[in-house]
């Protein structure tokens, strides 16, 4: 915002000056002290209408490093400044920030290491506490006249865009990538078809492993070519997260939102902060689900990401490169994967008096309800429509929030649609997933909870403790 105040100590000091003069003059009768009056009055007068058409001609450029931030992980700011303040006068630059952000970096322009140059360079580390999209800026600049009398604040440009991404934790591996060699790869004795039995060799196609490359062949035949007698394939394995409001908002309503160090807001256990819609069990969502993703694509999986409506899982976040992508592979995945969670928020609640995701179903049922949001009920046909499009069966991964019985009933039906079937049920006490948990592990699943007394670090192991039951869902 721009500031209040329009003259210096100087200009108000002259301001004061003047006043009695006038009123000096006024009872004395002396004209010598009017003239005085009249200066002390159009001194800063003029000079503040001086600022005001003068056009300071700054650029103002940033580098962050690194550019896209994590949480718990200084950013360094670089800070160029290219220009000189009307009249030559020094200049007071502060730099505008989101409140988490706390100090406000101030700076006098020009540099004194440089003072007559029109280039200076400025430096300061921010530390950011949470996840979100922050514009950082604008620079304002509080300009003085070289009298020093008067003062108009500026805004020298609009600010850049920085991402704060969750930190991910990192996990060991378990049964859940248990069988795939160092780089993801899952080996299968397959013979070729009829058509091509005598054929030894085949074309590399994506996802084969340079390890089953024939370079004789290769070089003679000058493309890459494989042993066809036996495949190796990446396996796909999918990451189901839970975004309902509901799930997670009731999460919070026994310890409230203080544990985070996020705003706590009287009567809701969600917050609403100037970049997110979030709560404290989402917030553990969240960099769970980017553990998890990491740990897989680390392992060359090929990873899809979906929400509990079958929808791409970040579809709705303002950080995600490709908002419509649902599958990610590689580093390069890993990056997309952290940028797109960075402003990933809890989707709004349907608009019906129903106290949870299968109550608002069965109201949504008797309403009749049509349209795009007909057919796409958490955990329901959609979800497992997109399941079954997978090319190679692999783990199922789900991170959700508070389960009800009827939810889980949904859920458990979907582990028939992959190779191996693991939830993590965030939540403030076990015993409020009890049943839900029970469901799930008749079904076949893996299951661990993620409660505020156990690390990401002992759930991930945990999941490994439970021996998945019978199935008994088809």
């Amino acid at each position: 915002m721009f500031s209040l105040r329009f003259f210096r100590p100087r200009g108000w000091l002259l301001l004061g000056f003047g006043a009695l003069a006038l009123l000096l003059a006024a009872v004395l009768g002396r004209r010598d002290l009017l003239n005085i009056s009249g200066f002390c009055f159009a001194l800063p007068v003029l000079a503040l209408a001086a600022l005001h058409l003068s056009r300071p001609g700054f650029t103002v450029k940033r580098t962050l490093y690194p550019a896209l931030g994590r949480v718990g992980t200084p950013v360094d700011v670089d800070l160029d400044v290219h220009g000189r303040s009307p009249g030559g006068s020094r200049t007071r630059l502060a730099e505008e920030l989101p409140f988490s952000f706390r100090d406000t970096p101030t700076f006098s322009h020009p540099d004194p290491v440089v003072p007559k140059g029109l280039l200076s360079r400025y430096h300061y580390t921010l530390h950011p506490s949470h996840r979100g999209v922050f514009t950082i800026g604008p620079l304002r600049g509080d300009f003085a006249d070289p009298f020093d009398v008067a003062l108009l604040p500026r805004m020298l440009d609009a600010g850049i865009a920085l991402t704060i991404a969750p930190a991910a934790v990192e996990l060991p591996t378990i049964s859940i990538t248990d069988g795939s060699g160092q780089d993801g790869s899952r080996s299968t004795i397959e013979r070729a078809h009829a058509s091509y039995d005598d054929a030894l060799m085949r074309e590399y196609r994506h996802g084969d492993s340079l390890r089953r490359v024939h370079w004789p062949v290769t070089a003679r035949q000058g493309k890459l070519m494989v042993r066809a007698e036996e495949s190796v394939t990446t396996p796909e394995a999918v990451l189901l997260l839970d975004r309902q409001a509901l799930a997670f908002e009731s999460n919070n309503r026994a310890t409230g939102l203080s544990q985070t160090g996020l705003p706590q807001m009287a009567g809701r256990s969600t917050v609403v902060l100037p970049q997110l819609l979030t709560s404290v069990t989402f917030e553990r969502a969240v960099i769970a689900s980017l553990s998890v993703a990491s740990h897989l694509l680390e392992r060359n999986y090929a990873l899809r990401i979906l929400d509990q409506e079958g929808m791409p899982g970040f579809a709705s976040s303002a950080s995600a490169v490709s908002p419509d992508r649902e599958e990610f592979n590689g580093m390069d995945g890993i990056l997309d994967v952290a940028t797109a969670l960075a402003a990933l928020e809890l989707a709004e609640p349907a608009p019906t008096s129903a106290s949870s995701p299968s109550a608002q179903f069965a109201a949504a049922q008797q309403a009749g309800a049509v349209g795009a949001r007909a057919g796409r009920i958490p955990y329901g046909d959609a979800l497992v429509h997109k399941l079954r499009q997978g090319r190679k069966s692999g783990p199922l991964v789900a991170v959700t929030g508070l389960l009800e019985k009827t939810d889980a009933l949904l859920l458990a039906g979907l582990a028939e649609s992959s190779q191996s079937a693991h939830a993590i049920v965030v939540c403030q006490d076990a015993e409020q997933v009890h049943d839900a948990v029970d469901v799930l592990r008749a079904a076949g699943w893996q299951v661990a909870t993620l409660t505020p007394d156990k690390s990401l670090l002992q759930t991930w192991l945990e999941l490994d403790q439970h021996s998945p039951g019978t199935r008994r869902f088809s």
